[in-house]
């Protein structure tokens, strides 16, 4: 079994590990946590490593699905053995090109942000010869917890205002090349606990009952959401859902007494949940310096690695932990990037450090290399490590590259 270190040594530094193994348990855990017979997707977006996301598809226990948002996340979902016809295809801006690419793979399940996108959809379906299973995302007018990531209740590029949903119902109803199958409602991310998550998936389930019943929405696919926490780059633990699948059996006996017989046929999405705590950053001291009595502690990777979606300042903790115990050390944490910008943490605790030392940045297993500013500074991008029962499984790297297209005469 490689250890952190011999595993640092042996690949060098940058160096994102993840454990399938921790994959095979947050999947296990969350279909634990849900009734018998929900469809879970999972959101690429959060990590599309191919390891992780056939790991996802083919370890034990029932497979998740993709939801994916790109051509990119398609390619990698159908090579880790994801069927295309049991993608959900998202987005708010689906080009021409990616829906004539989805559609050609197979993609038959999409869900629709806007009539312009479900038109679009249509029309590009309708030259396939096909016809397209829809989603409708819902934008409620309200939500029911204080989440840490809101995705409704307000303006957004995301879903059709609810309270349009009667008025435009008929003419969404006869888009050709499209058949309305239900809604997509995910009102919110990493909710902060397990009450309020049951309430916010209550009001997604009754938000949907309510637009069939007033707007005629057809309502035979469900996806309500996910918001499923687990600590980003800090020490700490997936949240236990103990309540919310017997909460949600009373809910749904309750407001869709037939759910139980496929109708609606239910479904639940999660990114970081699933695989959050499957990685570990490893990182390298390269030198510690003070400065004015602070004292900064210098890595060879920084934001630029585990960004976090940084640049979109989302998701990045106010300062990232890090492995070991806590010694008499109060440092700055700070990457190597030619920028103020690139500090992990300022004036924390840490371990006892010397330059060559090894930190581990635990819970790194999502929202780390692909949302990162790879291309900034040209930095060397971190390699990447699969582990399954502790033995090295697979090592790759992604490689931005420039590539050059002929010029083209000028018109005229």
């Amino acid at each position: 079994m490689s250890t952190h270190a011999e595993l640092a040594e042996r690949y060098g530094t940058p160096l994102y590990v993840y454990d399938l193994d921790r994959v095979d348990a947050a999947r296990g855990d969350l279909f634990e946590a849900l009734p018998e017979g929900f469809d879970l997707y999972y959101a690429l977006k959060a990590n599309p490593h191919p390891e992780l996301t056939r790991a996802l598809r083919e370890g034990p226990g029932r497979p998740c699905r993709a939801e994916i948002s790109s051509v990119g996340e398609l390619s990698v979902a159908l090579a880790a053995g994801h069927p295309a016809d049991e993608c959900l295809y998202t987005g708010p801006g689906k080009t021409d090109t990616e829906l004539d690419h989805a559609l050609a793979a197979g993609v038959r399940l999409f869900s629709v942000e806007s009539p312009g996108d479900l038109r679009r959809i249509g029309a590009h379906a309708t030259r396939y010869g096909v016809t397209v299973r829809c989603l409708l995302r819902v934008n409620g007018a309200t939500g029911s917890a204080n989440t840490s990531i809101r995705m409704t209740g307000r303006p957004s590029q995301f879903g059709i205002d609810s309270e349009t949903l009667p008025g435009l119902m008929p003419d969404l109803l006869a888009v050709p090349g499209t058949q309305i199958v239900g809604a997509h409602l995910f009102t919110m991310s990493n909710a902060k606990d397990e009450s309020g998550l049951i309430a916010e998936l209550a009001h997604a389930v009754d938000l949907a009952t309510r637009l069939e019943h007033e707007a005629g929405m057809p309502l035979e696919y469900l996806d309500i959401g996910g918001g499923f926490a687990s600590p980003y780059a800090v020490p700490g633990r997936r949240a236990v859902y103990g309540r919310l699948r017997a909460e949600l059996e009373r809910l749904l006996d309750e407001r869709l007494p037939r759910w139980r017989h496929g109708a609606p046929r239910l479904a639940c999405e999660s990114g970081r949940y699933l695989v959050g705590d499957s990685g570990t950053l490893l990182t390298r001291v390269v030198n510690i310096k003070e400065s004015r009595g602070s004292t900064f502690v210098i890595l060879d990777t920084g934001i630029n690695a585990v960004g976090g979606l940084s640049g979109l300042g989302r998701l990045l903790p106010a300062a990232v932990g890090v492995e070991g115990p806590v010694g008499d050390l109060t440092a700055s944490l700070v990457g190597p990037l030619c920028t103020p910008g690139d500090t992990l943490g300022r004036d924390i605790p840490l371990p006892s450090l010397e330059p060559g030392d090894v930190v581990a940045v635990p819970n790194a297993g999502a929202y780390g290399v692909t949302a990162s500013l790879m291309g900034f500074l040209s930095r060397p991008v971190p390699t990447e490590v699969v582990l399954r029962g502790g033995e090295v499984v697979s090592v790759s790297r992604l490689e931005p590259r420039r590539v050059h297209e002929p010029v083209k005469a000028a018109l005229g």
